[in-house]
């Protein structure tokens, strides 16, 4: 708009005039669309509809991981500049199946039809991965019995299956608990949804530096959060804190994850 007044001022006669101007033609719009859900993204809509008929309760807790982060830089450092940089990940999944020997009913599936609570021995682990055609979880069978180094080449392998659409049905199904992560892209906090029938899943959130105090001034330290879903039919609130403060705990203490690391 350019002003008539005194210096190029705008006064109110601009602004009437203003709004007789023609109106400028709008941007082409794409047309309505209707796209018939097919394939993956149909299993992912009815499997996430079977989730919502759980009642949800999600604690956050705030972990402070700049040990663990030097911990990876070092290993990162021994195993060299040719091999795959080892992620956070496997260390949040470490810190899940210690904490589901010690709490196994959040290692359980719940069957609503039948009122049967299957609290399973073994902990087959889910990793939510996305893929060009949709969220999938592919399974590390038997991760309990796995090293950290073993869990480490199991997740990895898994996830490049999936990525690149050669994971089969038996790498795709019978998970007892779930993590899911958006990596860098993780925000604050998030609510994931359960992997129905599962009755936990536990989200990561992206790591930065913040301000933490250490009983005297304030100092930098990698902080994440870690946002985890339960079905409140079968986990309560108590028993939900208890079980992300022990994954907290762990990965605060890096030493307890990294024990047989390579057994």
């Amino acid at each position: 708009m350019t002003g008539t007044g005194p210096d190029g001022r705008i006064v109110l006669d601009d602004v009437e005039g203003h709004g007789t101007q023609a109106a400028r033609p709008s941007p082409r719009r794409r047309p309505d669309q209707a796209e018939q859900l097919r394939g993956t993204r149909r299993i992912i809509a009815e499997r996430m509809t079977a989730s919502w008929g759980a009642p949800h309760i999600t604690y956050v807790e705030q972990v402070d991981v700049t040990e663990l982060e030097g911990v990876r830089a070092a290993i990162n450092h021994d195993l060299g500049p040719d091999v795959r940089r080892l992620t956070v990940l496997p260390f949040i999944a470490r810190s899940v199946l210690l904490a589901c020997a010690e709490h196994p009913k959040l290692n359980a599936t719940y069957d609503a039809t039948s009122g049967t609570l299957q609290i399973h021995g073994a902990v087959h682990l889910g990793i939510a991965t996305q893929t060009d055609r949709g969220l999938v979880v592919p399974v590390v069978r038997d991760a309990d019995r796995l090293s950290l180094l073993a869990l480490t080449q199991e997740i990895r392998a898994l996830a490049d299956a999936a990525r690149q659409g050669n994971a089969d049905r038996e790498q795709l199904t019978g998970s007892t608990i779930t993590i899911t992560s958006l990596g860098p892209l993780g925000g604050i906090m998030n609510t994931p949804l359960l992997n129905a029938p599962e009755v936990a899943v536990v989200g990561v959130n992206k790591i930065e530096i913040r301000p933490m105090w250490n009983g005297s001034s304030f100092v930098p330290r990698s902080v994440m959060n870690v946002s985890a879903s339960f079905d409140h039919r079968i986990i309560d609130g108590w028993d939900a804190a208890v079980f992300v403060q022990r994954i907290r705990q762990l990965l605060e203490t890096p030493a307890l994850l990294t024990l047989g690391w390579m057994r």
